[in-house]
């Protein structure tokens, strides 16, 4: 896919990685819209961004405001091309710890996030397949926590194996409307996701430039060319 002048919706974005993936889409002169909570950093990435981007002030986790903010974008761009599903969190801990709330929020933003927009992008992404031929792409960003389940992660891999299994059936069931699902799953990332969680980092993390050059290249492979699954890890996260 050429990236210049195409539609691309990505949550969780005023910060981290999909702050950085507004950042490079934008300059590959997508026209890139950042869905998240903080509408104050959304408004400070405008400033910085300008044409190229918008932010909506969405919660992925309410039906009515994902709904509104599909129809804004749709309403105001007629496509959409790129769905990056990015928006997500960890509260970690021991199992019997574990509050319902915490259950809760892990499971709506996690999970039910990226099915409210995932099935708010579809019935665009099929009508682009019948006028031009192909769809669009949607990714997924999930976690090696997709993988491997872990000691005090336990909430956090239910929503992450989860999005695997949602994100191989997507795949199958929409290949032949011309629509790509690929789904990464990367280990450690120098962001703020674990300072939020309340664990340590590893001493030699990745950094979201690297998984956004990974993403570039999915992102602009041929239309015949699907990369399903990528899992990405430091070669030494301990130094």
């Amino acid at each position: 896919m050429n990236l210049e002048g195409k539609v691309v919706v990505i949550t969780g974005a005023s910060a981290g990685l999909g702050a950085h993936f507004c950042n490079i889409l934008a300059a590959k002169g997508s026209k890139v819209y950042g869905l998240a909570r903080r509408k104050a950093l959304l408004d400070e990435m405008s400033l910085e961004l300008g044409a190229h981007f918008k932010g909506i002030e969405c919660d992925v986790a309410s039906e009515m405001a994902v709904g509104t903010a599909f129809k804004t974008i749709l309403d105001a761009e007629g496509r959409i091309d790129v769905l990056i599903n990015n928006a997500g969190l960890g509260i970690f801990g021991p199992a019997e710890d574990v509050t319902m709330d915490e259950w809760d929020l892990q499971m709506n933003v996690n999970l039910k996030g990226v099915f409210l927009c995932t099935r708010a992008v579809l019935p665009a992404m099929k009508a682009q397949n019948d006028i031009h031929g192909f769809g669009g792409h949607i990714v997924n960003i999930s976690s090696v926590a997709g993988l491997l389940g872990n000691p005090n992660i336990s909430t956090y891999n239910v929503t992450k194996f989860g999005l695997k299994g949602y994100s191989e059936a997507l795949f199958k069931e929409v290949r032949e409307d011309g629509i790509k699902v690929s789904c990464f799953y990367p280990g450690s990332i120098q962001t703020d996701f674990f300072k939020s969680a309340g664990l340590p980092m590893s001493a030699n993390p990745m950094t979201s430039e690297q998984l956004g050059s990974t993403l570039i290249h999915v992102l602009e492979t041929p239309d015949n060319y699907l990369i399903t699954e990528i899992v990405m890890r430091p070669l030494r996260p301990k130094g």
